[in-house]
């Protein structure tokens, strides 16, 4: 079966389109308000969805989405289980890319094999593993790709001479951080982001797009310009945390004007 990231990114190149990623923390809220803002945010203009697996110890987020790992643990008691059940229920209702982001602890201790089987019987298509340096993706490799999931490569500004080898090797689509440093909501950008993306272009084989940092309709916009899609993670966290129960209109609002803000 083809990976669905590949045929939504061909779909949307079809349309003249970029995509828009998100991303949400499963089990905040309680896995109801995860399931409805997933399928909430797929209705109103995103493209693919990653769904978090909550850690006790995310060292690549920032404050929005350490402390919604937090109450995904201590007050829902979320597991790696739950969030397979929550992906079970998911692709009864939708057809969309579904990727897990989580942390390598998490993989090893369900066993990788397990873990990548478990994954294709779902229907996920792909992993974010943040804490894998590029080097020791053979962790991973055989047992992704004999179940057909994508192991999704991430690089950034301080990759420096090692942009050009990751970028030819990534599959599905290759996450591009920013800015260093942690996720979170930023009011600017420092990095040089012609430099950057020239050199991700240069060697990119899949389609590459931007995350970290963008808050709003405009700062997506303002992405897209570089790349052929845009990842939003804290700002739709953050509405969970300030609307709690009622966050699910606020995240659907917030992706019609990420959507409106990348579609020009």
């Amino acid at each position: 079966m083809r990976n669905r990231i590949d045929a939504k990114f061909e779909e949307l190149k079809n349309a003249g389109k970029k995509a828009l990623i998100t991303y949400i923390v499963a089990g905040d809220g309680g896995m109801e308000l995860t399931e409805q803002a997933v399928l909430g945010m797929l209705e109103n203009g995103a493209d693919i969805v990653e769904i978090g697996v909550p850690f006790s110890d995310p060292i690549a987020e920032g404050e929005v989405i350490q402390e919604a790992s937090l109450r995904a643990l201590r007050d829902h008691h979320t597991t790696l289980q739950g969030v397979f059940g929550l992906v079970e229920r998911l692709r009864q209702k939708t057809d969309s890319p579904l990727l897990l982001m989580l942390y390598a602890n998490t993989i090893f201790r369900s066993g990788t094999d397990a873990f990548f089987a478990k994954c294709r019987t779902l229907g996920i298509d792909g992993v974010i593993v943040p804490d894998l340096p590029f080097e020791e993706h053979d962790e991973f490799r055989a047992a992704a790709e004999a179940n057909g999931i994508y192991n999704i490569s991430l690089v950034t500004p301080a990759s420096h001479g090692r942009i050009a080898k990751i970028a030819a090797a990534a599959e599905g689509f290759l996450y591009c951080v920013s800015s260093v440093g942690v996720t979170g909501m930023r009011d600017k950008f420092t990095t040089d982001l012609d430099s950057f993306f020239h050199d991700v272009s240069a060697a990119a084989k899949v389609p590459y797009c931007v995350g970290f940092g963008i808050r709003d309709g405009e700062a997506a916009g303002k992405m897209a310009a570089y790349c052929d899609g845009v990842i939003v993670g804290s700002a739709v966290v953050n509405q969970v945390a300030v609307h709690g129960q009622d966050a699910v209109p606020h995240i659907e609002a917030l992706c019609r004007d990420l959507r409106a803000g990348i579609d020009g």
